[in-house]
């Protein structure tokens, strides 16, 4: 049999298909098939014999072919029977026994009705008139054309129809046509051989419909056991990266604290570039971490959509203002463009700040001269954010793969060997889960366009919140000096020495526990807190959650946050669903320094209040 490549027409390819390309099962179906066929003929028969005894008893006085039409019904009977059994064997019996049993059985049974069509001529061949033989023909013809098109799933059978009852009575055509046979046999032998052909042809159409639903079978088990490995590999790597991230991101979050800390105290200026090379290596790795969980996350489907109206030209500037000591340490303009009128959508602002981050991070990192534009306009009834920048471009071989996790092109890998390939790819996947598109435009050396469009909001807007302000933090080079009191619950030895390290260079008065048994004696020797930060796993079991919740009831003056690596447990997220404030490790100084500059002087300002 010859198919033709669905795949590659320019490249066809020739399959010969055979009955022994197909599977025991499927040799089965076709026996199921031609046996169907043969028992709809033993039920027909009973009619059509029964119609030509009726119209030979006419002109004839004998019962040649009543017996014969009596036989029939009798065989319709025998092979129902016989039929219930067939139907019980092939529920009990596998397919390889069913072809071994009823494939001889069947046989022999189309031989016996092969041989029962012949024989009715030369019963009636003397005494038959030549209407009622030529009748007899036309209708064997047509069972024959039946039995060529529904009986050739199984070949060997309606070969053995063929030969014993056409071939049979075309042999005996000139006993029963005396004066015509020399005209009906060479037309009997052409149809013998259309016939024959028909069969071919159709027998093959069948075993390849039974070889291409075995193919499809076999690609969509395949296809499911490849997609059921990635999807277990996937939950792997993401079942690692949820329990390695605390222990993997503990010494990296003492390391960036010790780090600003020797930055604080260093008088030293010769070693000024190598500490900001260094602090530069951990914030990279900082930002590595953040991708991959924000991917991780996303794939867990762990990311909870929460819509809400976000003001666009707030949402630039803000994030504007975040990026502005980067892109002035690297001699870069940042420029925003507003919209100059209500930029309002309905979107989850967190991911939507996720993405617009990512993007002005992109930007900025293959960014060398020059500068970022990052604007809100009008496209249709939609708004369009977009982030200019004057860097390295995009090939436009590589257009296709930028949003791919882990991919980074020759120029960008030329330009800055620290990227990991994942902030476009969680940009791609945030847009995919808010519904908005997302897109971009680049020129080789000229730099890129990359835009995010949402459906804009319309109707009046009672009120306007923009994103949650844990997120605005502007990152600063030089802190003022602080004042108040810190208490820090964490069970690290590594990591409780950067926090005494960095607080103390900030001037506050800092306290380091294990525990919050620990916690609650500091407080019953006289400290008072203003800021209490918790680790959430505390080696003695502990839940930092209710350590931190209980301390805030203890101190209601001061104020608290969870500060953990970890990012999908139930007391984190109980924690954000309650409204305390959960950072996540690696910590950046910038914005522990935010924090805490905002608690300190609220405290203060409390107790100058309380003092009046």
């Amino acid at each position: 049999m010859i198919l033709t490549s669905l795949f590659n027409p320019k490249e066809q390819q020739e399959v010969t298909v055979t009955l022994n390309d197909i599977s025991l099962e499927g040799r089965a179906r076709l026996l199921d098939m031609a046996y169907t066929r043969l028992r709809y003929g033993f039920t027909t028969m009973p009619i059509i014999s029964g119609i030509f005894a009726w119209y030979y008893h006419q002109n004839n006085a004998n019962y040649y072919v009543i017996v014969w039409s009596l036989c029939y019904c009798c065989a319709a009977v025998f092979s129902y029977v016989l039929y219930k059994i067939y139907l019980k064997n092939q529920k009990s019996l596998s397919a390889a026994d069913m072809l071994r049993v009823w494939l001889p059985r069947i046989h022999s049974i189309v031989i016996v009705h092969s041989i029962g069509l012949m024989l009715l001529l030369p019963m009636v061949s003397s005494t038959a008139t030549l209407e009622f033989k030529y009748l007899f023909i036309l209708t064997l013809t047509a069972v024959m054309a039946s039995n060529a098109t529904h009986q050739s799933p199984m070949l060997s059978v309606f070969n053995r129809l063929l030969i014993f009852g056409w071939h049979g009575t075309v042999l005996l055509m000139p006993w029963t046509f005396y004066d015509h046979w020399q005209f009906i046999m060479p037309l009997s032998a052409i149809y013998s051989v259309a016939m024959y052909r028909h069969a071919l042809v159709t027998h093959r159409f069948f075993v390849r419909m039974i070889w291409l639903e075995e193919e499809g079978a076999r690609l969509a088990a395949s296809y499911k056991s490849a997609k059921e490995s990635a999807e277990t590999a996937l939950q792997a790597k993401n079942q690692f990266l949820t329990t390695a991230s605390h222990d993997l991101r503990q010494p990296v979050h003492a390391m960036g604290f010790l780090i600003e800390s020797i930055v604080r105290r260093n008088q030293d200026t010769s070693i000024e570039p190598a500490l900001r090379d260094l602090k530069q290596s951990v914030r990279s790795v900082t930002q590595m971490f953040n991708a991959l969980l924000d991917l991780s996350k996303i794939e867990l489907g762990q990311v909870k959509l929460s819509a809400g109206n976000v003001y666009l030209d707030g949402l630039i500037q803000e994030i504007a203002t975040l990026f502005n000591e980067e892109a002035h340490a690297k001699n870069l303009d940042i420029r925003t463009r507003h919209s100059r009128s209500n930029a309002m959508v309905n979107v989850d602002g967190t991911l939507l700040h996720q993405s617009v981050m990512n993007l002005m991070h992109n930007a900025l990192r293959y960014t060398k001269q020059g500068g970022v534009l990052i604007a809100v306009r009008r496209r249709g009834g939609d708004w369009q954010i977009d982030v200019w920048d004057t860097g390295v471009g995009v090939a436009s071989e590589d257009s296709s793969h930028i949003f791919s996790p882990f991919y980074r092109n020759e120029h960008a890998w030329r330009i800055d060997s620290a990227g990991h390939g994942l902030g476009l790819a969680v940009v791609a996947r945030c847009c995919e889960m808010m519904g908005c598109q997302y897109g971009f435009r680049s020129r080789l050396n000229r730099g890129s366009h990359f835009w995010l469009r949402l459906p804009a909001l319309t109707g009046r807007l009672q009120s306007l919140r923009i994103v949650s302000e844990t997120k605005s933090h502007a990152l600063k080079s030089d802190y003022a000096q602080l004042s108040g009191t810190c208490l820090i619950i964490d069970d690290d030895p590594q990591v409780i020495s950067a926090w005494e390290s960095l607080l103390n260079t900030w001037g506050v008065d800092v306290r380091c526990v294990e525990s919050g048994k620990q916690a609650l004696e500091i407080l019953d020797a006289g400290f008072a807190p203003n800021a209490i930060l918790c680790d959430q796993r505390l080696r003695a079991g502990e839940s930092g959650f209710d350590v931190l919740r209980n301390l805030l009831e203890r101190c209601p003056e001061a104020s608290g946050a969870m500060v953990s690596g970890e990012f999908n447990s139930s007391e984190l997220i109980e924690a954000e669903n309650d409204g305390y404030l959960v950072l996540h490790k690696p910590l950046e100084p910038e914005v522990l320094f935010t924090f805490l500059s905002r608690w300190l002087a609220k405290s203060a300002n409390s107790h100058n209040t309380s003092a009046l």
